[in-house]
């Protein structure tokens, strides 16, 4: 919990402009009330401002004024964000008219204002699917160079320090590519650090995980784990990356130094990237659930600016931590 304080206070040091397209929804209007008041970022609210003032009114919140609120059909930029979202959609035959219809809907709204630099990041997904959420965000604010997917990691909080960053690791990818190829596996873990490093502020030492550690086992599955590994060095020299290493190898210092002698990673690992969703979005609900560990996620990350997708079950602590986890994404690229 001492990390999502710093994360907090980061972003209260360094406010960023995050836009909530779902401005209307109670738990979202409730979160902007604690965020404004705590001064964690500046909030823009897509949605009727008459409806929104009368819903802060019965729910009494007294922070909701310090907010932009953003009509999706009408406001002053309305030409504006037509006339881009033409232009970066005409080679796949966007006109005018599908524009001007598809700028009123908030989630597309939000993206053009993040893309025209009115705006450093986004979430939703508290009323909408994440399919709703990514696709306009793939459309219009899209990968970061040289970022071949967009991943889900979770930042897990267990109660085991003497693995991972005291007991802090990052999962991915546990909610988008299903069965990612050796390429987009290695854009997984160039991914990841990044999102280590801004969010949890250490350097990240990456496991490219698997059922073999260092040939112990021959297999397809396998051979694409070694693969992506030699690609993840080349996309970034810097990486401290390490596979293919079976789970323990990557986390126990005895078990990794038996079964891979000499490695930098093996047994310290901090970032455990999995071969597949699949596994991916088992190991990290059997540590929630098993280990008794808090999950935070997921934290969409490949994206050329931080657009962040809710479960349509969250809570209002949930949009609160990932407002604070945008702002701290966008801080991070900015410097980068």
């Amino acid at each position: 919990m001492n990390l999502l304080e710093s994360i907090i206070e980061r972003a209260k040091a360094d406010k960023q402009r995050i836009v909530l397209p779902e401005g209307t929804e109670e738990r979202t209007l409730r979160a902007a009330d604690l965020i404004l008041s705590n001064g964690i970022a500046d909030i823009i609210l897509l949605g009727d401002e008459q409806s929104i003032k009368e819903s802060t009114k019965k729910m009494g919140l007294n922070n909701i004024d310090k907010a932009t609120i953003v009509n999706p059909k009408e406001h002053t930029k309305k030409k504006e964000y037509t006339d881009l979202l033409v232009e970066i959609r005409k080679n796949k035959g966007m006109t005018f008219e599908k524009a001007s219809s598809l700028v009123e809907d908030p989630l597309y709204l939000a993206c053009l204002m993040i893309k025209n630099g009115d705006a450093d990041g986004e979430i939703a997904g508290a009323q909408n699917t994440t399919g709703d959420v990514l696709r306009p965000a793939l459309q219009i604010i899209k990968t970061l160079p040289g970022v071949k997917v967009v991943s889900g990691a979770f930042i897990m909080f267990t109660q085991t320090p003497q693995y991972g960053e005291n007991g802090i690791l990052l999962f991915a990818d546990c909610a988008v590519m299903p069965n990612p190829n050796a390429e987009e596996l290695a854009s997984i873990a160039v991914s990841s650090a990044k999102t280590m490093q801004s969010l949890v502020n250490v350097e990240p030492r990456i496991a490219m995980l698997s059922f073999s550690t260092k040939g112990s086992a021959d297999h397809e599955m396998v051979d694409k784990v070694r693969e992506a590994t030699d690609l993840a060095k080349k996309m970034d020299s810097n990486l401290l990356i390490d596979g293919e290493l079976q789970a323990d190898a990557a986390l126990v210092p005895s078990v990794g130094s038996s079964k891979a002698p000499g490695s930098l990673i093996a047994g310290k690992a901090n970032v455990l990237v999995f071969p597949s969703l699949e596994s991916g979005n088992i190991g990290y609900k059997l540590v929630q659930r098993l280990g008794n560990a808090q999950a935070v996620g997921p934290v969409l990350q490949g994206m050329a600016a931080p657009v962040n997708d809710l479960s349509r079950g969250c809570s209002v602590e949930d949009i609160y931590n990932m407002v604070a986890i945008t702002a701290n994404q966008a801080i991070g690229l900015k410097k980068n």
